[in-house]
């Protein structure tokens, strides 16, 4: 949580409680004129709960922002994800994505590529799709 919230959390209870031991000690000062002490200690029970109430609306605010902040980020992220996803599936060969799907099916994890024929092929299909979008497009 925020420095400041911490702190507005600390001020509202050193608050309350400051407020709780006056009136404590009111209420065995007071104690023949009790309607008047009884309103006195409406009115601080209720200016303490409105403190509180901004403060907690203040706390809330702030952690709102950072969700939303958090939010926006997670969202950049997955559309990035996504993207990279559509890439990856038009430079994949039709045996790749075979293989992919009966991966995914079966649930086992992705088997680590150590045959040499895939690795340069995949390296020179990149290349190839590269130079050929920016002959076009110039």
């Amino acid at each position: 949580m925020d420095l400041g919230v911490c702190q507005l959390r600390n001020f509202s209870i050193s608050f309350l409680s400051s407020l709780l031991s006056a009136e404590s000690s009111q209420l065995k000062l007071d104690s023949s004129s009790s309607g008047a002490s009884v309103v006195a200690i409406d009115n601080k029970i209720e200016q303490a709960m409105d403190l509180v109430k901004s403060h907690l609306m203040y706390a809330v605010r702030e952690e709102v922002e950072v969700l939303k902040e958090q939010i926006k980020e997670l969202i950049e992220r997955n559309s990035q994800l996504e993207q990279e996803n559509t890439l990856l599936k038009t430079l994949a060969s039709p045996e790749q994505m075979a293989q992919f799907q009966a991966q995914v099916q079966t649930g086992s994890p992705p088997a680590p590529q150590t045959a040499a024929p895939t690795g340069p092929p995949s390296t020179a299909a990149l290349a190839q799709p590269a130079s050929h979008s920016s002959g076009p497009s110039a």
